[in-house]
């Protein structure tokens, strides 16, 4: 290995290791003071391939539009006695409902989501809004102009989506709640397999984080 792809190397991977959150190819390029973003993501494969051959404990992966350094699977279990972060903690099963109605039908009513759960979820907003899962898009031209919510870049790190679109389909309209529990146990699903495919397995916990 050349000594100007070893710094290049060196570089990215500081900037990795430094940022807590999804860093943009064009970002980390920038940062790194590399050519542009397509070398920066080639260098992230680089870092894997090297990671992959001395045994490192963590990978880089692409998650909510961005690279970022995780742990790998196996070793979760250690690091969560360390601490565990507030936004990702478990989430119950109303806002877990919540959460696959507002990813779904984004930019999303809570008269909507109240409507397909049959229950209401003041509560669960609150709950996925504190851990920055949700967020608030905009107003509806409906009568008081209630609040639209959305899904965050969190959501898309948290749950293994590179975007939005990677959700999977559903085209069946919401009917009873029991579609609803189907659909928030197809996301759940989704980021077993998401997370599973990470490195050869799930991501745990963010490195430097």
């Amino acid at each position: 290995m050349d000594a100007n792809l070893r710094e290049e190397l060196a570089r990215v991977e500081a900037v990795l290791f430094a940022e807590r959150e999804p860093t943009s190819s064009r970002k980390l390029a920038k940062l790194a003071g590399i050519e542009d973003g397509s070398r920066a993501r080639l260098l992230a494969k680089k870092l894997n391939d090297r990671y992959a051959r001395v045994g490192a404990a963590f990978c880089v992966v692409e998650a909510a539009g961005g690279f970022q350094l995780r742990t790998l699977p196996e070793f979760a279990p250690w690091l969560s006695r360390l601490q565990q972060s507030p936004g990702e903690a478990g989430l119950s099963n109303s806002a877990m409902e919540t959460l696959t109605i507002v990813a779904y039908e984004q930019p999303c009513l809570r008269a909507t989501v109240e409507r397909a759960r049959g229950a209401r979820c003041g509560d669960a907003l609150r709950q996925l809004l504190e851990k920055g899962l949700i967020k608030i898009v905009g107003r509806s031209e409906d009568l008081g102009r209630p609040f639209l919510y959305g899904t965050t870049k969190r959501f898309l790190q948290t749950f293994g989506f590179v975007k939005i679109e990677d959700l999977p389909k559903r085209e069946e309209p919401w009917i009873t709640k029991d579609d609803v529990n189907e659909a928030a146990r197809i996301l759940t699903d989704a980021d077993n397999k998401a997370a599973s495919e990470l490195c050869g397995g799930s991501a745990g916990p963010t490195v430097g984080a």
